[in-house]
């Protein structure tokens, strides 16, 4: 029974000291996808930047939170609807948002291990974000200098591979749903600002992140393959 006890104990300081972090940054483009604009699923109009952070819990998955700040512009002029090209709207806003989820590897990826690692992957948790809440009024957008926050699920699909032992290169497209209709100015909450609506009320707007990833990896590595 001891001697149970001690392997007991010892494979669980192996688990415990055999976890690898990843830490880095995210930079590309932002667009939304609403009634304003063009309704294309990934075109950037504006930069987006912001920090990351992986808890590789098994070579399967790694818990992830993230911070991402984006900017966006939607512009009828550019969208392949007529109606929206005649109306001629045009409507700037930026998101800056927290994420917190899991991280999904499609294929073994193990860091504790020299050689290459590379896998494509899928992420969603939940994410809260603030924006700026804006109106039009006779065709002009009105900003009132108010921020609003909102929930959002993300939907990112991406790939990543070691580029050497302490850093770890990325590609991803992250969409996310969220639970507002005012990220466009096309609903705005109140009962002041019912004559300013417009659009489909009852479909909720996106906003899409699509850039790359550079992370380090650091944390204690095991003489053998932690993961096993």
């Amino acid at each position: 029974m001891r001697k149970f006890i001690v392997i007991a104990l010892l494979c669980l300081s192996t688990q415990l000291h055999s976890q690898t972090y990843e830490i880095g940054l995210f930079g590309g483009g932002a667009n939304n996808i609403g009634d304003v604009g063009r309704t294309n699923f990934i075109l950037p109009s504006g930069l987006a930047f912001g920090g990351i952070f992986k808890w590789n819990k098994s070579k399967r998955y790694a818990w992830r939170a993230s911070v991402i700040y984006g900017k966006f512009t939607a512009d009828d002029a550019k969208s392949d609807i007529s109606s929206r090209q005649q109306r001629g709207y045009v409507m700037d806003n930026s998101v800056f948002e927290t994420s917190l989820g899991l991280e999904f590897n499609f294929v073994e990826y193990n860091l504790h291990k020299l050689g290459p690692a590379f896998t494509p992957y899928l992420y969603t948790g939940l994410t809260y974000f603030r924006y700026g809440f804006n109106y039009f009024d006779a065709g002009q957008l009105q900003d009132i200098d108010q921020k609003d926050g909102a929930f959002a699920i993300p939907m990112t699909v991406g790939a990543k591979a070691r580029i050497n032992q302490f850093l770890i290169l990325g590609a991803e497209i992250g969409a996310r749903y969220t639970f507002t209709d005012n990220l466009d100015a096309s609903n705005p909450v109140g009962s002041n600002f019912e004559p300013f609506r417009f659009g489909n009320i009852f479909s909720d707007d996106w906003y899409v992140f699509s850039g790359i990833t550079l992370t380090y990896t650091f944390g204690r590595k095991p003489c053998s393959d932690c993961f096993e």
